[in-house]
């Protein structure tokens, strides 16, 4: 018997208790499947002896049940015979529980995901502790895979046709919500679950227990499953992914083939989207999720942030405001902020304006007007920045006027207050002589708006210190940011490797690709808005001059600019029109080059290998610290899709790192 599954008889009822010593949780590692399978034989002769009537199947793991498959093992390289004897062996598992001759029931203390809430699922019933650890649900779409443990077939048989939606949504439900929507039968403390749950056994086995189950006509599987396949192809703008796609194929055959077929259909399908190229996106993508859940997880181990009671944000423009929402909504602490008044005016309505539209959706915890208490407002450098934690500034960019802001910020706040530059690109060392204290001092470059965009650059200077950095990260955790760790370069990581995205749609149309094709690729491909409409959002007009600035010539932006094509919101003329549609005015300016012959599959990589180029030498010169950095940056920062994981995840999963480099970013 496998020590991390142990079974014990408590009269008539057999308990099953996993807990897999060598792991912080249960997962479907090796040693909980054997043992799995071994208490499984062994409860069958205990049955058959009659020794038995019910059988409890619980956790040793406080506030986790089962959290489904071990993702250290998904996304990376395997077999199709690997992967395929492993499901094997789990359905096995799983269908010898639901086919067990006395009641089984599952007695969830914590997390029950995944792998763990089909494993639920296959038993007879559920309680669960009604607490705060404890979440029910299938996230599998997250990481580009679908319940393959029986959950695309057991769940409707279950719930009926919200099933559906729950699997695609990657729904996880606290206790009270899953008891509601039928998934559990019932709810107890934790101190009694046990208990109550050998207790449920003996009720369902002397026929006693209630479970108001439901019989479901799925006669009309066809309309509604055409339904769900529109609504995801809603929701995936357009693209079904394999996971969803398999799911939806999956569902609907065991919804009018029988449970049986569903489930050999599961096997099936799983290999396949285990393996693709998509999946190993994803699970590269919820990987830096969850790195970045947390920040505070990432700073030095052993070191205890500074307390931050009070903050300082100077500058009430448009970036301004939104770290200010963040600070008073996230950090619940008292906010001053400078500027001139008539800015003041403006901000302070705007952020009024904002949180009131933020609580009508319900997704403000406190009343707007306690919230705006939080704001002081100053034009001037007074004592009330005298006991500052963290200040920050936000004006326009300009190195002039930040270096004159920076001489007055430092002779009113204290030696040891957090100083950073909310600066998109201008140097963090040439700022830096400006400020007293350096090693305090850094960049955190926010994305707009502020209070919606997840990510943060932390920006390391060559004076800044490992503590200032942690002080950064603690920072980001408290306003809900994800951080990406970078060192001062040109642009820094997001804005380097987003640099060349509109010129090389610029390109791609000079060398022939029409443009509703290469927009049609690259939403294909993923991305929310393609880079020549980017291009038509953010201004002609405006990226004309970021390249007249550089010194760099584009010839299709000058005619266009020169023509009075500054974009469709600034001059109602630009690539598109506003039904969307191609303007035929703005194709006959399009400087006409040797013509390239490319295919709609072609275009994304033609497109996006200068950004992998960039992305590899931002990690050659150590820029960042890990390739996972520009991964986290691109995906939180400009929309890149997850599937892909990333550029340089892209570029390892296509096999153009090793074709452009001769290696891969990732092992």
């Amino acid at each position: 018997m496998s020590k991390a599954v142990e079974v014990a008889l408590r009269q008539s009822i057999a308990v099953i208790t996993l807990n897999d010593s060598d792991n912080p949780v249960n997962t479907w590692t090796k040693a909980i499947s054997e043992g799995m399978y071994d208490a499984i034989e062994e409860l069958y002769g205990y049955i058959k002896e009659g020794k038995i009537k019910g059988v409890v199947l619980t956790s040793g793991k406080e506030g986790t049940f089962h959290t489904g498959a071990n993702l250290n093992k998904m996304g990376k390289d395997s077999t199709r015979f690997e992967k395929m004897k492993s499901i094997e062996f789990n359905h096995a598992i799983l269908n010898k529980i639901s086919k067990m001759p006395v009641p089984v029931v599952a007695a969830i203390n914590g997390h029950c995901m995944g792998g763990g809430f089909e494993l639920a699922l296959a038993c007879t019933a559920r309680i669960a502790v009604d607490g705060k650890q404890t979440l029910i649900g299938l996230p599998e779409m997250n990481m580009g895979l679908f319940p393959a443990g029986g959950g695309t077939q057991r769940l409707p048989r279950l719930i009926g046709y919200p099933a559906i939606d729950f699997i695609l949504e990657a729904k996880v439900l606290p206790a009270k919500p899953a008891l509601e929507a039928g998934i559990i039968d019932a709810l107890c403390e934790a101190g009694e679950l046990l208990d109550k749950a050998v207790a449920l056994a003996g009720e369902i086995a002397d026929g006693k227990g209630d479970l108001k189950r439901r019989e479901f006509d799925f006669s009309d599987a066809d309309e509604m499953m055409k339904q769900a396949r529109e609504k995801a192809l809603k929701k995936w703008k357009g693209r079904l992914l394999p996971a969803p796609k398999a799911m939806l194929e999956v569902a609907e055959i065991g919804l009018k083939k029988g449970l049986e077929a569903g489930l050999e259909a599961e096997k099936k399908h799983f290999i396949a989207v285990s393996l693709s190229p998509e999946c190993k996106g994803m699970v590269h993508s919820f990987f830096l999720k969850s790195m970045t859940d947390k920040p505070q997880k990432m700073m030095t181990k052993g070191f205890v942030p500074k307390e931050l009671k009070k903050s300082a944000v100077f500058g009430f423009g448009s970036m301004g405001r939104g770290i200010v929402i963040n600070i008073i909504r996230d950090m619940e602490a008292p906010v001053v902020v400078k500027d001139t008044p008539e800015q003041l005016e403006a901000g302070l309505a705007f952020i009024r304006k904002t949180l009131t539209g933020m609580s009508e959706k319900g997704r403000l915890k406190e009343p707007v007007e306690d919230l705006m208490g939080r704001i002081i407002t100053t034009s001037e450098f007074g004592p009330e920045f005298a006991d500052m934690d963290i200040a920050i500034e936000a004006v326009y960019e300009d190195m002039q006027a930040k270096a004159e802001l920076f001489d007055g910020i430092c002779k009113v706040i204290p030696a040891d207050c957090l100083l950073a530059s909310n600066t998109s690109g201008l140097s963090i060392n040439e700022l830096t002589k400006h400020v007293t204290n350096p090693e305090r001092f850094g960049g955190l470059h926010f994305f707009s708006p502020v209070w919606v965009m997840q990510l943060v650059e932390v920006v390391r200077g060559e004076k800044t210190t490992q503590e200032t950095v942690d002080n950064f990260l603690n920072f980001s955790g408290l306003i809900r940011k994800r951080p990406l760790i970078c060192r001062d370069s040109e642009s820094f990581v997001v804005n380097a490797v987003l640099r060349p995205f509109i010129g090389s749609g610029l390109k791609c149309i000079e060398e022939g690709s029409p443009i509703e094709m290469v927009d049609k690729a690259m939403k294909d491909f993923g991305f929310p808005v393609s880079p020549l409409k980017l291009l038509d959002e953010v201004g002609i007009d405006v990226t004309y001059h970021i390249y007249k600035n550089r010194g760099e010539h584009q010839q299709t932006l000058e005619n266009l600019f020169n023509a009075g094509f500054h974009g469709l919101k600034k001059s109602g003329k630009g690539l598109f029109r506003a039904d969307g549609s191609v303007n035929p005015e703005a194709v006959a300016l399009i400087d006409k080059k040797t013509p390239v012959e490319r295919t709609a599959e072609d275009i994304p990589a033609s497109l996006l290998r200068e950004q992998v180029t960039i992305g590899k030498r931002l990690v050659d010169q150590k820029v960042v610290d890990d390739p996972k950095m520009i991964d986290l940056g691109m995906i939180y920062g400009t929309g890149y899709p997850q599937d892909k994981g990333g550029p340089l995840k892209w570029a390892d999963l296509t096999g153009i790192s090793e074709e452009m480099f001769g290696q891969k970013f990732y092992p």
